[in-house]
């Protein structure tokens, strides 16, 4: 990639301080796909004096201004749609349609729920007598993983954009070349200089210089929740707002009144989608104890269906994981699954007996899974499925909110008993029945799974400060 060695500073691709270069390994060959460039803290310095040096400016623009520049960041992520799908496919794993379609893709339906979102937003209004206005926070570091690289990059950039914020990004530099891509569309669009910048590198160089840089005023950051804590961490000594949105561990709540077939089979593909790469994942399925044998079946061949194969072969359905360390702890946790003595019905250790190469993980159950178990309580970011059993509602919402995570959480059943049910889950995302997704909902964790919210308005509120006149008008 012809930017892939340069930063993007100032609205210019520039050298790094620091010739240092880093092999980014494709997933399915387990071979280098190209190199980038590490920074150091001395660019983070440099990108973080532009974007504060273009704040006065941009955080002046006006409403009609961003909504302009966000269009035209919409028409040109479309334009190359395929292209940034194509990279995402070979980076970290993505079956090509798949990258194309949902991991590229979503990056312009961000920004379009964000114009909706702009276009009647009341950056300023009277309260009495009091004019409250929310002004942007600021210079924005943005730190992004490598499981849904263009989606966690739209989401906190759209609503940076529209606020009014400068900011830098660290993309995940297991999965950085979309990052480049999004830059040029950055520079393609217009986006006046210093208002978005580019630095690559790892967490604990890069990631900290941002997280601890006295001049950055918000880090919006997704990830494990071990980083998160180590970004929060980094950020405290210089008092400045930490958005997180971290790990999970999602329970799928499966009531009597469910068509239970298809309840399980639906939350076996959900849970395997990505490759089990998504922090929403409903990775702990909780059903009736008298049903899990049957639960287990429906599972298991719902698990031998899939086809795991090459990103490029237009049968598969689950790639690699992402990378070897990635493909290593599964198999831990797999491994940890049977030591323990959950029962395994589908999948196992190992990669899938048709592939000698790449990080591929067979898709794998495990039935009468205790909520203890290691496999239970951990994030194993994989296509790993723990199916639970309960004997009563009661018994299934303490077992859903018995982890120290609260991102998302599922239930299938009578719509009537599950809206009863979603309000006494410890989630930030509650969904009913398999229903769509939506970019307008609230995204974001309860407990360890993070803190604040992003999507539509609530990012935009989330990149906002408020501010109180106080006798603007006479009493």
């Amino acid at each position: 990639m012809m930017h892939a060695h340069r930063f993007y500073i100032d609205g210019e691709w520039v050298e790094p301080c620091v010739s240092k270069t880093l092999e980014v390994i494709d997933p399915s060959t387990e071979q280098p796909a190209g190199t980038i460039a590490l920074g150091s803290a001395a660019d983070v310095q440099r990108a973080v004096t532009a974007a504060r040096g273009a704040f006065a400016s941009f955080s002046q623009t006006s409403k009609t201004e961003r909504i302009d520049l966000l269009k035209r960041i919409v028409d040109i992520l479309k334009r190359r749609n395929d292209e940034l799908g194509d990279v995402i496919s070979r980076e970290m794993g993505a079956p090509l349609a798949m990258a194309r379609a949902e991991q590229a893709g979503i990056g312009a339906t961000h920004f379009e729920q964000t114009i909706k979102a702009i276009e009647t937003f009341a950056f300023d209004y009277m309260q009495g007598s009091t004019r409250i206005v929310h002004e942007p926070i600021g210079v924005v570091a943005m730190i992004s993983p490598w499981n849904w690289p263009i989606n966690q990059i739209a989401c906190k950039v759209a609503p940076a954009l529209a606020t009014g914020c400068t900011m830098v990004l660290k993309p995940s530099e297991i999965a950085p070349f979309s990052a480049v891509i999004f830059a040029e569309i950055m520079d393609e669009a217009g986006v006046p200089k210093g208002v978005f910048n580019l630095v690559q590198g790892d967490g604990p160089t890069v990631g900290t210089a941002l997280a601890s840089h006295p001049d950055v005023d918000m880090v919006s950051f997704t990830g494990s929740t071990r980083a998160g804590i180590a970004v929060a961490q980094a950020a405290a000594p210089t008092v400045k707002r930490v958005h997180q949105e971290l790990g999970g561990k999602s329970p799928n709540i499966i009531l009597p009144s469910a068509d239970f077939a298809a309840a399980v089979s639906a939350g076996v593909r959900r849970c395997f989608g990505n490759s089990g790469q998504t922090c929403t994942a409903p990775t702990r399925m909780l059903v009736p104890a008298l049903r899990m044998e049957e639960a287990g079946l429906i599972a298991a061949r719902e698990a031998a269906a899939l086809v795991v194969g090459p990103p490029s072969d237009p049968r598969t359905d689950l790639g690699p994981v992402a990378s070897g360390a990635q493909f290593d702890k599964i198999q831990t946790l797999i491994e940890r699954g049977i030591a323990e003595g959950a029962e395994l019905v589908a999948g196992g250790p190992g990669r899938p007996s048709h592939l000698n190469s790449g990080y591929y993980v067979r898709p794998t159950v495990f039935a009468r899974v205790t909520n203890q178990m290691t496999i239970a309580r951990e994030e194993i970011f994989g296509p790993v499925l723990s199916i639970i059993g309960y004997d009563s509602e009661e018994e299934a919402i303490a077992i859903a909110n018995d982890s120290p995570y609260g991102l998302a959480a599922y239930i299938q059943g009578d719509r009537q008993e599950a809206r009863a049910l979603a309000g006494r889950l410890r989630a930030g995302t509650v969904r009913l029945n398999s229903c769509a997704w939506d970019s307008a909902a609230p995204f974001g964790g309860y407990k360890q799974s993070g803190n604040g919210r992003e999507y539509g308005k609530f990012g935009l509120h989330e990149f906002s400060e408020t501010k109180s006149i106080v006798g603007f008008l006479d009493e």
